[in-house]
């Protein structure tokens, strides 16, 4: 780096503008960029080898011994077709179908547009007397 002393340069316009771009923080961020990316790519593409399960739609046959409860987009717990009073209801009308021998298979169906959380109070009360058998019933795709 030098500087120039002469007077008779002094005298000109001090205001011009400089027309070079500094391109050395650039070529820094695009160093560091480039390290970043050369450490992660190893780690996102060396993986542990599984074999995962392939999708599979089963039909399922409606049997007249199966527990069929639905969820409205209210939000209403509907078993069979009488509308249940509340939580309390439901767990006692299920009590009786988890002491038959053998258990009958609980569907839910539960509309697209209801919460999850009436379909999750749906799946608590089916865990909390013990039937085991429990299956969702959904549109079949295109």
């Amino acid at each position: 780096m030098g500087m120039n002393l002469d007077p008779a340069l002094g005298s000109q316009d001090d205001d011009e503008v400089l027309s070079t771009i500094n391109t050395t923080p650039l070529v820094d961020v695009m160093l560091v960029l480039l390290i970043i990316f050369l450490i992660t790519i190893p780690v996102v593409t060396t993986s542990i080898k599984v074999d995962l399960p392939r999708e599979s739609n089963v039909v399922r046959q409606t049997l007249p011994e199966n527990v069929i409860i639905s969820v409205d987009r209210t939000g209403r717990i509907y078993l069979y077709d009488t509308p249940m009073k509340n939580q309390d209801d439901l767990l006692a009308r299920l009590h009786k179908f988890a002491a038959m021998q053998p258990q009958p298979e609980v569907q839910i169906r539960g509309d697209a547009q209801s919460e999850f959380a009436a379909v999750g109070r749906v799946i608590n009360a089916v865990q909390r007397v013990g039937i085991t058998q429990v299956g969702f019933i959904t549109e079949p795709g295109p």
